[in-house]
């Protein structure tokens, strides 16, 4: 049992090195998104409600995208599968009602945050003994998750004060994924170096 567990840790390890590329995409989309809700001048509701739809469908998107192609190296992809499928129906939610008030997209975008933070700090626990600097994925999704708790606690806010908090965490999340990505970019030489030595 010990070896079956082992050859699948191993098949998903190479699975995530080959698909790096793919949490570099969904960190891009996120620091995009969050700069474009920063320097768009005079952003209108309606506008960030449809940014942030545009950046959840991409979200959802290659969240799918990864979890089939993990699926292949064991039971890890679960959680982003369902990540990916939040993300989506947030996504389409916010493009179906684009008369959304302010309170229910902060409601939307922190039901949004708490449960991919969840889901990211579950697939980090899950994933500590298969990849090294999992604590970049814990990092991100217990970001995330203060983010959707401070939104709650506090949702009647000013306009502007959405904006910077939405855009800083945009920015902040998409730069631990892409740092999580680069890192898992240099696992596959490292892996293949460690294979050799054996």
């Amino acid at each position: 049992m010990d070896s079956d567990t082992n050859t699948n840790s191993g098949n998903f390890a190479n699975v995530l090195t080959n698909s790096w590329w793919l949490l570099a995409l969904r960190g891009i989309a996120a620091v995009l998104f969050g700069v474009l809700a920063f320097i768009w001048p005079g952003i209108t509701l309606l506008t960030l409600t449809l940014l942030f739809g545009a950046y959840a469908l991409a979200h959802g998107i290659l969240a799918l995208v990864m979890a089939f192609k993990w699926s292949k190296g064991g039971r890890h992809s679960r959680g982003l599968l369902f990540e990916g499928i939040v993300s989506i129906a947030a996504g389409i939610i916010a493009f179906l009602w684009p008369g959304i008030t302010t309170l229910t997209l902060l409601f939307l975008i922190a039901a949004w945050a708490i449960v991919n933070g969840v889901l990211e700090i579950v697939a980090a626990i899950r994933l500590r003994k298969v990849i090294r600097g999992e604590w970049l994925l814990i990092l991100a999704g217990i970001l995330s998750l203060i983010f959707g708790l401070v939104i709650l606690a506090q949702p009647i806010v000013g306009a502007l004060a959405v904006v910077w908090w939405i855009g800083s965490f945009a920015i902040v999340f998409g730069a631990l994924l892409i740092g999580l990505a680069f890192r898992a970019r240099r696992w596959a030489p490292e892996r293949s170096a460690a294979a050799t030595t054996t």
